[in-house]
């Protein structure tokens, strides 16, 4: 599918449904896309409770940045960042931000451990490290088996949250919730958890 580049109005087609958006990437990370990347939908209801004014909210595993470029096209008075290890998926996703005329997005190459979580407000979490452990479905083989990786992942990721000060808001798809430290109060969910909303008291 052919994107053209334009302001607001000209984007809204894409964030219709998934069908069109996903078209807009490469086959090969469309073809990823049902199992992979967050539905629309998903991401209008994270950016509702993450996107408030001046806020800014961190994509922990952003993969092609599905999440942040419909987050931020619902919620344009926050900003988003995507942390993602694949290069790869970061151009894509960097790609499709310039075509889409997206200014309250950032992508970033490199390990969610090496950023200080203290430049952002809030947090999402699309069960970026289930990838260890899962044989079946993967995005490449990039990423290594390992039980202890994931183990390694989610404790960090519970420590630096657990640093985060009171009113921190962390929305999870798809979580085991292991990640999730003690201190945070689940506020809301649906589909049994698979959707959960949480806040720091």
């Amino acid at each position: 599918m052919h994107l053209v580049e334009g302001n607001k109005m000209n984007r809204e087609q894409y964030f219709k449904n998934d069908v069109a958006f996903d078209a807009l990437y490469p086959p090969a990370i469309s073809e990823v896309a049902e199992q992979h990347w967050t539905p629309l939908h998903i991401a209008r209801q994270v950016a509702d409770f993450l996107g408030d004014e001046g806020k800014h909210v961190l994509d922990i595993g952003s993969g092609a940045g599905k999440f942040c470029l419909a987050a931020a096209h619902y919620a344009p008075m926050a900003s988003f960042t995507g942390v993602e290890v694949r290069k790869k998926l970061v151009k894509a996703a960097t790609d499709l931000q310039k075509q889409l005329v997206i200014d309250n997005v950032t992508f970033i190459h490199g390990n969610f451990m090496d950023l200080h979580f203290a430049d952002y407000d809030h947090f999402y979490f699309y069960n970026a490290f289930y990838e260890n452990i899962n044989e079946q479905g993967r995005i490449d083989n990039e990423l290594p088996l390992s039980d202890a990786m994931f183990e390694y992942y989610a404790d960090n990721l519970s420590r630096m949250l657990s640093e985060r000060p009171a009113g921190t808001k962390v929305a999870t798809y798809h979580s085991f919730h292991g990640e999730i430290p003690t201190g945070y109060e689940r506020v809301a969910w649906q589909g049994g958890g698979e959707l959960t909303f949480w806040v720091r008291r």
